[in-house]
């Protein structure tokens, strides 16, 4: 089944995902020392960022056009909206660097070369992390679902302060609201330095 357009998604005939516990043991864990290989041709170690990171992850992108991974995507809680959860951060990209934060990534397990298409098409202002290897996913236990074979990360999105999460976000829904609760949360909540 080709996909839909990708932004426009009446979320009341979306399933919401449910809060599995999957997420709680991450608040106050300090980030691994794993590095990623991101859309901007650089590899990314988050525990050697130093200030504040947001850091978002989504189960994977679509293309426009293009075939979807499985047919009943859209019936999958969480699984549909990754693109307009990305777009809402690019959107809200100064807003969130006004409000502190030192970097913005992206994060799925797609390959970086998919990734590197999908960032360029929709003109992001920040890269995104490939985690195609697992790496960082299993060394968190951040929460997966698997589809069609692959494993996939469950929508969330962290701040990371000097490589210990101080917050997050799961589960997230709809995801094109994800990127102001992010804000909002920011902006009550600056960095103690």
């Amino acid at each position: 089944m080709a996909q839909p357009n990708l932004l426009d998604v009446d979320w009341s005939k979306i399933p919401a995902p449910v809060d599995d516990g999957g997420a709680a043991h991450l608040a106050g864990m300090t980030i691994p020392n794993v590095s990623l290989r991101a859309t901007n041709d650089t590899s990314v170690a988050l525990a050697t960022l130093e200030g504040r990171t947001v850091l978002f992850a989504y189960p994977r992108t679509g293309e426009p056009g293009k075939i979807g991974l499985v047919d009943d995507w859209d019936l999958i809680p969480g699984a549909r909206g990754c693109t307009p959860q990305t777009c809402s951060f690019r959107d809200l990209f100064s807003e969130l660097k006004a409000a502190g934060v030192n970097h913005v990534f992206g994060l799925s397990t797609q390959s970086n070369a998919y990734q590197t298409e999908m960032a360029s098409r929709l003109h992001l202002p920040f890269p995104v992390l490939s985690d195609e290897a697992l790496q960082l996913t299993r060394a968190l236990n951040l929460p997966t679902m698997s589809v069609a074979g692959q494993t996939l990360i469950k929508r969330l999105a962290l701040i990371i302060d000097d490589a210990r999460i101080t917050h997050l976000f799961y589960p997230v829904f709809p995801p094109d609201r994800n990127a102001g609760d992010v804000l909002e949360w920011l902006k009550t909540h600056p960095q103690k330095t």
